[in-house]
């Protein structure tokens, strides 16, 4: 993975990995009563472990809304902050599916290798957010033997979509686990790719800061 500074005037991508100052870290913490009891979140910049850029809850407005869920060990919990500039240290996109291969059950392989060369085939990059990207991140244990694959598909174009997801819903036929996951335009707003399969008039397109209906051909224009 390559990191790198964000610059003062730069927005946040959905799913862009971001690193904070460890000093920056705890002064988050301190200033939250409600995270005194999350043991695991004491050294989390301290061991370089990112937190996830997400959409503004309600009534949040400024700086940088980040969050990270725990494992499911410490109970899962989605941890949601909001950063200043100064308090990141570097930012980074999701690790590319196959960078995560290894952290991933066995018999998960034969599928994301197939995967992987879909990519290839239509010139996409797919990377992998969810449980495995965290268990790939952290090395903490997040799977569980009923996880999903979660994987992030660059939109290609107009002609390409309707192959990709019909090979796509083909792996799935034969995948031990279930895959789920978006096509993302390069503005960072997303469609989940089975609303795109199912031919649906109306898709849920999620961007940066909030979730609107829109149509297939003002997703793909």
């Amino acid at each position: 993975m390559h990191w790198h500074a964000l610059r003062s005037d730069a927005p946040l991508q959905r799913h862009q990995l971001v690193r904070l100052k460890p000093a920056s870290w705890s002064e988050l913490l301190h200033a939250r009563s409600d995270l005194a009891g999350e043991a695991l979140l004491q050294g989390w910049a301290d061991c370089g472990w990112p937190l996830i850029a997400r959409r503004p809850l309600p009534g949040e407005a400024g700086g940088y809304a980040l969050g990270l869920p725990l494992p499911p060990a410490a109970g899962k919990r989605r941890i949601a902050v909001n950063a200043r500039h100064e308090d990141i240290d570097a930012v980074s996109s999701l690790p590319y599916l196959q960078e995560t291969i290894h952290s991933a059950p066995a018999a998960w392989a034969s599928s994301m290798d197939r995967l992987t060369m879909l990519a290839a085939r239509h010139a996409i990059e797919a990377r992998v957010f969810g449980s495995l990207a965290w268990q790939w991140l952290t090395g903490l244990t997040y799977l569980s033997p009923g996880s999903d694959l979660d994987v992030i598909w660059t939109l290609p174009p107009p002609g390409h979509i309707a192959p990709l997801l019909a090979e796509l819903a083909e792996i799935e036929t034969l995948a031990p686990m279930r895959l789920d996951g978006e096509l993302i335009r390069a503005d960072g707003s997303g469609v989940n790719w089975r609303e795109l399969y199912a031919g649906s008039k109306e898709l849920a397109l999620k961007t940066p800061v909030d979730v609107q209906l829109c149509s297939y051909e003002a997703f793909v224009a």
